[in-house]
Protein backbone atom coordinates (compact mmCIF):
# COMPACT_ATOMS: atom_id res chain seq x y z
CA UNK A 1 0.00 0.00 0.00
CA UNK A 2 1.30 3.71 -1.02
CA UNK A 3 0.78 4.98 2.41
CA UNK A 4 2.39 2.50 4.20
CA UNK A 5 5.76 3.93 5.77
CA UNK A 6 8.35 1.75 4.99
CA UNK A 7 11.23 -0.03 7.34
CA UNK A 8 13.91 2.99 7.53
CA UNK A 9 10.86 5.69 7.73
CA UNK A 10 9.36 3.00 10.66
CA UNK A 11 13.08 3.14 12.60
CA UNK A 12 13.92 7.11 12.27
CA UNK A 13 10.14 7.54 14.29
CA UNK A 14 10.69 5.06 16.75
CA UNK A 15 14.13 6.86 17.57
CA UNK A 16 12.78 10.15 17.82
CA UNK A 17 10.40 8.76 20.31
CA UNK A 18 12.85 6.32 21.99
CA UNK A 19 13.46 9.75 24.32
CA UNK A 20 11.46 9.99 26.76
CA UNK A 21 11.45 14.02 26.31
CA UNK A 22 10.31 13.98 22.72
CA UNK A 23 7.41 11.56 23.79
CA UNK A 24 6.18 13.78 26.37
CA UNK A 25 6.45 16.76 23.94
CA UNK A 26 4.28 14.58 20.88
CA UNK A 27 2.15 13.92 23.66
CA UNK A 28 1.68 17.69 25.07
CA UNK A 29 1.28 18.63 21.29
CA UNK A 30 -2.06 16.83 21.18
CA UNK A 31 -4.00 19.71 23.06
CA UNK A 32 -2.12 23.18 21.80
CA UNK A 33 -4.44 24.81 23.92
CA UNK A 34 -3.09 23.52 27.14
CA UNK A 35 0.05 26.07 26.49
CA UNK A 36 0.21 29.55 27.36
CA UNK A 37 -1.66 32.04 25.10
CA UNK A 38 0.25 33.59 21.97
CA UNK A 39 -0.22 36.04 19.58
CA UNK A 40 -1.21 33.32 16.53
CA UNK A 41 -3.15 30.44 17.66
CA UNK A 42 -1.69 27.46 18.29
CA UNK A 43 -4.12 25.56 17.26
CA UNK A 44 -3.64 26.91 13.78
CA UNK A 45 0.43 27.75 13.31
CA UNK A 46 1.60 25.49 16.52
CA UNK A 47 3.42 25.65 19.96
CA UNK A 48 5.84 28.22 20.53
CA UNK A 49 9.34 26.36 20.76
CA UNK A 50 9.73 28.93 24.10
CA UNK A 51 6.41 27.40 25.51
CA UNK A 52 7.94 24.06 24.79
CA UNK A 53 11.23 24.47 26.31
CA UNK A 54 9.82 26.32 29.52
CA UNK A 55 7.27 23.08 29.90
CA UNK A 56 10.10 20.74 29.38
CA UNK A 57 12.27 22.58 31.63
CA UNK A 58 15.41 22.13 29.02
CA UNK A 59 17.64 25.02 27.71
CA UNK A 60 16.34 26.77 24.31
CA UNK A 61 19.01 24.72 22.29
CA UNK A 62 18.17 21.62 23.79
CA UNK A 63 14.51 22.14 22.91
CA UNK A 64 15.39 22.93 19.41
CA UNK A 65 17.13 19.75 18.78
CA UNK A 66 14.80 17.74 20.07
CA UNK A 67 12.19 19.05 17.70
CA UNK A 68 14.68 18.77 14.89
CA UNK A 69 14.89 15.20 15.56
CA UNK A 70 10.70 14.87 15.14
CA UNK A 71 10.52 17.25 12.77
CA UNK A 72 13.46 14.96 10.76
CA UNK A 73 11.35 12.17 11.50
CA UNK A 74 8.33 13.86 9.93
CA UNK A 75 6.02 13.86 13.17
CA UNK A 76 6.27 17.78 13.17
CA UNK A 77 5.93 20.52 11.05
CA UNK A 78 7.29 23.85 11.87
CA UNK A 79 6.17 27.59 11.08
CA UNK A 80 8.34 30.39 11.30
CA UNK A 81 6.67 33.84 12.51
CA UNK A 82 8.98 36.77 13.07
CA UNK A 83 11.70 35.56 15.04
CA UNK A 84 9.97 32.38 16.36
CA UNK A 85 9.38 28.88 15.08
CA UNK A 86 5.99 26.96 16.41
CA UNK A 87 5.23 23.23 16.37
CA UNK A 88 2.51 20.92 15.99
CA UNK A 89 1.79 17.65 15.01
CA UNK A 90 2.02 16.26 11.30
CA UNK A 91 -1.72 14.57 11.66
CA UNK A 92 -1.52 13.30 8.13
CA UNK A 93 1.79 11.28 8.57
CA UNK A 94 0.76 10.39 12.13
CA UNK A 95 -2.25 8.64 10.40
CA UNK A 96 0.02 6.66 8.08
CA UNK A 97 1.97 5.92 10.69
CA UNK A 98 -0.89 4.43 12.52
CA UNK A 99 -2.16 2.53 9.26
CA UNK A 100 1.08 1.11 9.23
CA UNK A 101 1.25 -0.08 12.82
CA UNK A 102 -2.21 -1.74 12.55
CA UNK A 103 -1.53 -3.29 9.33
CA UNK A 104 2.30 -4.19 9.30
CA UNK A 105 3.33 -4.70 12.86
Amino acid sequence: MADELDPAELAAVFGALSNPARLAIMQWLKTPSDFPPQLEPAEQVGVCLKHIQSRAGVSQSTASQYMAVLQRAHLVTSTKIGPWVHYKRNAEYLDRLAGTIKTDL
